[in-house]
């Protein structure tokens, strides 16, 4: 497993764990939640010194490597490429040429698709395209119908959906895809994209400018500040809780033989991100400070994006377990440095 040191990695590596799996975790940070089933291994996955000493005995690949989040700076174009797109492509040589034919996991992303699934009352389902700068700045933030500029219905959206990515690390996940799946017709393995929606709950890192909207909002009521809510809050996501992640892992490892492909890990039950923050605020204390609503935007952003479990239940056998209230008081109650 690359990445077992990180947020989602060290669950998974926990959940192989209970299930009776050893495994190899190749990270280039120490775990700081060691699991006594697992071998560490120093190394960047862009390294191919790190393949030497990580594949022997091998069976199967988790690949949860990456730099994650929006970057701060178009500037950062250069690192998200190499941890992403060099990295993926220096493990797959590594696996060809040790004759690697066993499953390949990657932790992919919801971001792959760009904007949701829409439908339009008098055009039906569509595809729109690019938020404005225009619109934003203007504070219209749904995305108008691409062939009448009407108001659209945000609805689930499948694997089917054809990939857009808006941002850097959304470019580099589809091309981790890409690659993948590349390998997986040259060599036979059977390859499993997991396109994480927005994953929340313990070990989530606070405090970087690659955290998620879940801890950012824990960190700033901990501090006294209220969360500050970009747009107008009505932007749809789909929060799947860590543990439910794991376990879509575990399930993608030990799938049956021809099962392939992209696969949605969510919920499927979306909240807003104000409803979000209005949740968070009040578990930790009702008496804090509420969200505030700024109108803020981020031209890499999208509006809604929701998205159908169906085929993980279909295929993998994997529904989402641990509801959205839990999750929050679970995540509310605790430290930034807690299990």
């Amino acid at each position: 497993m690359t990445g077992g040191s990180g947020f989602v990695g060290s669950h998974v590596v926990d959940v192989l764990g209970e299930a009776g799996h050893d495994v190899v975790v190749l990270d280039r940070r120490p775990p700081p939640f060691e699991n006594r089933r697992a071998t560490y291994l120093l190394g960047d996955v862009a390294e191919p010194d790190s393949w030497t000493r990580a594949l022997p005995g091998i069976d199967a690949i988790s690949h949860q490597a990456a730099r994650v989040g929006l970057g701060r700076h178009f500037a950062d174009v250069t690192d998200y490429v190499q941890d992403n797109d060099v990295g993926t492509a220096v493990m797959l040589r590594a696996l060809d040429q040790a004759g690697f034919r066993g499953p390949l996991v990657l932790a992919g992303s919801m971001v792959v698709y760009g904007e949701g699934a829409y439908r339009c009352p008098g055009c039906g389902p569509v595809h729109p395209g690019p938020r404005s700068v225009d619109r934003l700045a203007a504070g219209t933030f749904e995305p108008p119908c691409p062939s009448c500029a009407g108001d659209l219905v945000s609805v689930a959206v499948g694997e089917e959906a054809p990939v857009d990515p808006r941002n850097v690390y959304a470019a580099t996940k589809v091309h981790q895809e890409h690659l993948c799946a590349a390998y997986g017709r040259a060599s036979g393995s059977p390859v499993i994209s997991l396109r994480y929606h927005n994953v929340f709950g313990p070990r989530s890192p606070i405090d970087t400018p690659y955290s998620g909207v879940a801890s950012l909002f824990v960190s700033a009521l901990r501090n006294g500040q209220p969360p500050r809510v970009f747009e107008d809050g009505g932007q749809r996501r789909d929060f799947v809780h860590v543990r439910d992640v794991a376990r879509a892992n575990l399930a993608a490892l030990e799938a049956q033989p021809g099962v392939t492909g992209p696969f949605n890990i969510a919920s499927g039950h979306p909240h807003t991100i104000a409803e979000l923050a209005h949740a968070l605020a009040h578990a930790l204390g009702p008496s804090g400070p509420g969200p505030t609503v700024t109108g803020e935007w981020r031209l890499g952003d999208v509006r809604h994006i929701v998205a159908s479990p169906d085929k993980a239940a279909r295929e993998l056998g994997f529904v989402a377990r641990v509801p959205f209230e839990e999750g929050i008081a679970e995540l509310a109650g605790l430290s930034s440095s807690a299990d």
